[in-house]
């Protein structure tokens, strides 16, 4: 039976989302022009905190705020052993001449991001386009994808697993690595 090892506490998972926070109010001022993308469904997960943090700041005067689903738009959906499903889409904007602000939990091979980024052009052409991610595994890259705002690098074999954790009255929030994607399942 595989364990996670902790490399972000709560606290530190706390001062990471403050962090990020401020690093994108330094950037982005009152955020005019701009908008908020959480990828769906962890980089929302992030995307809603981010998004709750910068209104209790009242950092912005208006903020577009929108979940892009990617289900259908990866390089790998036709060749799953299971369906995949899809996630709700809730983005009511376009991005037109913007600032996107895209999110994701974890930046691992670049995919996720370059599916986002299709998914993205359906809601009109930005001005330029961020990433945000709470964790890149910065030498596992597939594709030339960076982020431009991240919380913890951490460099990891390539059989190695992220979990983040949110908390949900069961665990608090957290990091942990696993060796393998089949042990943090085992937990």
């Amino acid at each position: 039976m595989g364990t996670g090892r902790t490399i972000m506490t709560t606290e530190h998972f706390r001062l990471t989302l403050e962090r990020l926070t401020y690093e994108l109010i330094e950037r982005h001022d009152r955020f005019a022009d701009a908008c908020l993308v959480g990828i769906q469904p962890r980089g929302s997960l992030l995307a809603d905190r981010i998004y709750a943090r910068l209104k209790e700041l009242n950092a912005f005067d208006q903020l577009p705020y929108g979940k892009l689903d990617i289900t259908f738009y990866r390089d790998d959906f036709r060749i799953r052993e299971k369906p995949l499903r899809a996630n709700a889409m809730n983005m009511d904007f376009l991005v037109e001449g913007k600032e996107v602000i895209l999110v994701d939990d974890v930046l691992y091979t670049g995919r996720t991001v370059q599916a986002a980024l299709t998914a993205l052009q359906h809601y009109g052409r930005p001005r330029r386009v961020e990433l945000l991610a709470l964790i890149d595994r910065r030498f596992n890259r597939h594709l030339p994808i960076k982020a431009d705002y991240s919380g913890l690098r951490i460099d990891a074999l390539d059989e190695a697993y992220v979990k983040v954790q949110w908390a949900d009255g069961k665990v608090d929030d957290s990091v942990l690595l696993y060796p393998t994607k089949e042990d943090s399942k085992e937990n």
